[in-house]
């Protein structure tokens, strides 16, 4: 599968995008009237650019339609529910049938082998158990390949670090903001990640990261850092990075991708950003057909250093629904990171904060200096300070107030890391 032609994929493709589009105009009141509303019919899908007929999908329809009135499976069919942590209104429930549980342990399967994971590898799974999807799909894509699991959740990080050492643990699933503060804390008890371990792979993602914290992190720990990619609309975490890391693998008999202009909904060419829509081809007890993820990525079609065929998406650069508009600038989160890392006294660990003044929006960005930059020499921190400002104005293009903090003293993260705070009444 991981390795047929584009023309085949694309047949694949379309042929379970019509069987998807028929089986939801006939049983989901939910498709069949937003298809009625939107002037289109399952005969009107004769080729797999089509799709673009089709209409669009977003998270308040998820909310809108609680809980499961979306659902086609019936209750009988339904094996588990997950449920998203929605900051606001009402969450996502997911439901999983049995072939639903069987695919997304198969992407996740392949995933990992395509990191070099496999029968031999000892897992820590330390993102979250339970209602959020991280844990569990990993817990399977693992075992599926033959790997030994350790279940271990968030939290209790010097616990974590026993287990890595005493198991003899070579991959770790978790936030990259997590495996920072495992670092650090590994650091204070005198543990060397590099030398005193056995970890050679980490599977992050759950929240932005960039290049520059993946080339600290590989450099500090010795380890390969690989990108995941999910969302629990979509079952959860499903897509990485491979052994080349130039991308993450989209399967394309599980979703079909379409990056689009955000503004105008049109496609853009490969290559271009623009806001990921996923439709998942063979999901039955949440089908899922145009989903408008907020995420901002492009996508590439050319085969892939590593033989693999399947299109990739590049590292996300934002999202629609997080970015920040600072007098009139759009601003990302992201981009704030990627500056930050690239001064070398700047350790990973950064807040955004946003204020408004009367008509003026004002954003403080608090960042943290590695132990050996820190000093009590006020010329020196002042002199970082002027630096991290002019830098960030550089490639944001817009003034920041920048407030430095000493080693240790931002939030830490067990789960995904909250950035900004936003005061601002909009």
């Amino acid at each position: 599968m991981e390795l047929r032609s584009e023309a085949e994929l694309k047949r694949m493709q379309f042929k379970l995008l019509k069987t998807l589009v028929y089986r939801l105009y006939s049983f989901s009141n939910f498709y069949h009237d937003r298809m009625v509303a939107h002037g289109v019919h399952p005969d009107d899908i004769t080729k797999l650019t089509d799709v673009g007929k089709l209409p669009y999908m977003v998270k308040s329809d998820l909310r809108d339609n609680y809980p499961d009135r979306i659902f086609t499976a019936t209750p009988e069919e339904l094996v588990r529910y997950h449920v998203s942590s929605g900051t606001t209104g009402k969450p996502t429930v997911v439901g999983y049938t049995k072939n639903d549980l069987e695919n997304w342990t198969e992407s996740l399967a392949r995933a990992l082998s395509s990191c070099g994971v496999g029968r031999g590898d000892v897992v820590q799974v330390a993102y979250g158990y339970g209602l959020f999807t991280g844990g569990l799909g990993l817990h399977y894509g693992a075992e599926r390949i033959g790997a030994t699991v350790v279940p271990a959740s968030v939290g209790n990080t010097e616990r974590q670090l026993e287990l890595i050492q005493d198991l003899r643990v070579t991959t770790i699933c978790c936030t990259p903001s997590y495996l920072m503060h495992i670092g650090e804390t590994a650091k204070k008890l005198g543990i060397s990640i590099k030398d005193d371990t056995r970890l050679r792979t980490a599977i992050l993602g759950a929240e932005p990261w960039s290049d520059q914290m993946r080339e600290r992190i590989e450099a500090e720990m010795g380890i390969k850092a690989y990108n995941i990619y999910g969302t629990s609309e979509l079952s959860g975490p499903m897509f990485t990075e491979c052994t080349e890391q130039d991308g993450i693998h989209m399967w394309s008999d599980l979703a079909l991708v379409e990056i689009i202009s955000p503004d105008t909904g049109q496609p853009v060419p490969d290559g271009e950003q623009g806001e990921m829509v996923v439709t998942i081809l063979q999901k039955e007890a949440l089908p899922i057909i145009r989903y408008r993820t907020g995420d901002i990525t492009s996508i590439d079609h050319a085969p892939c250093a590593c033989g693999r065929t399947h299109p990739r998406i590049a590292r996300l650069a934002g999202r629609v629904d997080d970015m920040l508009i600072i007098r009139g600038i759009n601003v990302f989160p992201s981009q704030v990171e990627h500056t930050l890392l690239s001064i070398p006294e700047v350790s990973g660990h950064f807040m955004i904060e946003v204020d408004r003044a009367g008509a003026l929006d004002n954003m403080l960005v608090k960042v943290e200096l590695n132990p050996e930059a820190f000093s009590d020499k006020i010329n020196d921190i002042l002199d970082i300070r002027r630096r991290v400002g002019h830098t960030l104005k550089n490639m944001l293009n817009v003034s920041v107030d920048v407030e430095i903090s000493e080693p240790g003293s931002l939030p830490r993260f067990e789960g995904k890391a909250k950035r900004v705070i936003d005061r601002r009444e909009l």
